[in-house]
């Protein structure tokens, strides 16, 4: 049974960072493409950060580049999600996710963690 549990959510001040780790069981992690997707209250879930499995390609929304950077361990089945400079507009519930492939689009992920909450104060 695959299992995606993320950590590290939190109440944090604008201009503040926090650190999210998603830990992976029951699958192959290190043959993963790792993805962050954010859902704030009343929008869509949106694409954050992808890292692919071979580490070598990552990809970010428009909207966290230069902000945010996303990472992986995969001796710990471990991927990060480093958010620095957070803006009210940040606050969202935070999921990684795991796919075959290199991708922002959330229908080629085949696997979800629940999610870990992330609130900015103004």
């Amino acid at each position: 049974q695959v299992q995606l549990v993320e950590s590290g959510g939190g109440l944090v001040q604008a201009g503040g960072s926090l650190r999210l780790s998603c830990a992976a069981s029951g699958l192959t992690f290190s043959s993963y493409t790792m993805g962050w997707f954010r859902q704030a209250p009343g929008k869509e879930r949106e694409f954050v950060a992808a890292i692919s499995w071979y580490v070598r390609d990552t990809s970010y929304a428009d909207s966290v580049k230069g902000r945010f950077t996303v990472s992986r361990d995969n001796a710990k089945n471990t991927v990060y999600l480093q958010m620095n400079s957070l803006k009210p507009e940040d606050t969202a519930k935070y999921y990684c996710a795991a796919s075959r492939q290199m991708s922002t689009r959330e229908p080629l992920y085949n696997y979800w963690g629940q999610g870990t909450q992330v609130t900015v104060s103004s």
